[in-house]
Parts: C-alpha cells; sequence; structure tokens
C-alpha cells in the first residue's frame, strides 16, 4: 500500500527544519534551493507544499506566531491581573535574551522588505498576524471588563495598544538610546490608571 503523506504535516515539518535558515541567511537571501538542501528534499518537492518561497517564509513566521502564542498563554496562566497579562503580551518587545532577540531581528529585516518592496503578499500576511494579535488584546481585555477589573470603555483601547507594541519595536529597531522598558512601564500604568475600577478601600 502507497504511504499516504499527511500534507499539513509534511509542510510544517519543511518549515520547521528551515526555520534557523532564516536566521543564518536571512529572508531575502533565502533560496529555494537552500530551503530544499536544509530540509532534505528536492526542490521540486518544496514546489509541491509550497507556491514561493514567500510562502515558506509565511510558514516559519506562521509556526513562531504558534509558539508565542502557547508560550503567552503559559505564561499568563497564573497571572491574575490584567495589567500583569498586558506587560506580558508586550514580551515580544522587551525581552533582550539572545533567543528572542534573533526572532526580533528575523521581524526587524521582515518589516525592512514589506516597507521598501511593497509587497502585497506581506502586506496581507502583516494584516492577518495584526488580526490575531489584536483578538488576543481584546480577550484579555474583555476578560478584565467582565471581572469588574476595567471600565467599559478600555475595550476601545485595545487596537492603541497594539500601534503602541508597533510603534515601541519600531523605536527600539531604530534607535539606541530608547528604553522600551521605562516607556512600556509608564505608558501602562498611566492608561490603567484611566480604565481600572479603583477599588473602595
Amino acid at each position: 500500500m502507497p504511504k499516504i503523506v499527511d500534507k499539513e504535516q509534511k509542510r510544517k515539518d519543511i518549515a520547521i527544519s528551515c526555520s534557523e535558515l532564516i536566521h543564518e541567511v536571512g529572508i531575502k537571501k533565502l533560496t529555494v534551493a537552500q530551503c530544499a538542501k536544509t530540509a532534505g528534499v528536492g526542490k521540486g518537492t518544496i514546489y509541491e507544499y509550497f507556491e514561493s518561497k514567500e510562502d515558506i517564509i509565511f510558514e516559519i513566521i506562521n509556526l513562531h506566531i504558534e509558539e508565542y502564542h502557547e508560550e503567552f498563554q503559559r505564561s499568563i496562566k497564573d497571572v491574575k491581573t490584567t495589567k500583569e497579562k498586558i506587560f506580558h503580551f508586550f514580551q515580544f518587545v522587551l525581552d533582550d535574551s539572545p533567543e528572542n532577540m534573533k526572532h526580533f531581528n528575523g521581524y526587524k529585516e521582515y518589516l525592512s522588505i514589506v516597507l521598501a518592496e511593497d509587497n502585497e503578499n506581506m502586506k496581507g500576511f502583516n494584516v492577518n498576524c495584526d488580526t490575531f494579535f489584536k483578538t488576543q488584546l481584546e480577550i484579555i481585555i474583555q476578560k478584565g471588563i467582565d471581572n469588574k477589573e476595567l471600565m467599559p470603555q478600555a475595550f476601545d483601547f485595545c487596537e492603541g495598544l497594539l500601534v503602541y507594541e508597533k510603534g515601541l519595536a519600531l523605536m527600539k529597531m531604530t534607535n539606541d538610546d530608547f528604553d522600551t522598558k521605562v516607556s512600556t512601564k509608564k505608558f501602562i500604568n498611566n492608561l490603567f490608571d484611566l480604565i481600572e475600577i479603583k477599588k473602595e478601600k
């Protein structure tokens, strides 16, 4: 009997095997031939599972987002307040560990391509990523409202928080003197002074 291939899993396996390659050679220099060699398959096989080099990059970023999401859910599991959860949401920009900086610098290159080449596929993918992260924020804020921790108007700040996080990332990428931790702490503390329901003492 011929072996049945789980196409979705095979696609993921190829992307996972090429994940480090993106960090080594960069998005711009990455080639389908390199991906095939790294994954231990022929170029033809790559095209069975991916439409283009971009498609491979999107799949790798998707896998990173899935990982980030799982890690994020784990990290906030025991976190009690909405404010602390929001600080966790900003970890991608705040974390300077070598592993996170590797992903952050990959994101930097990805953004530079989106901005410089006016790439419609990448722009569309970016919109999907933003929608995903905005939804995560909305869930956190809505829970805070439901728990009578935040005012109902807090929900209107979800998009602003996402935009602020993007701005933070950009400042971190372009300004060596900018202190992301200090700025984030100040911003979130000030915001929560406005949207938190003050408990009677």
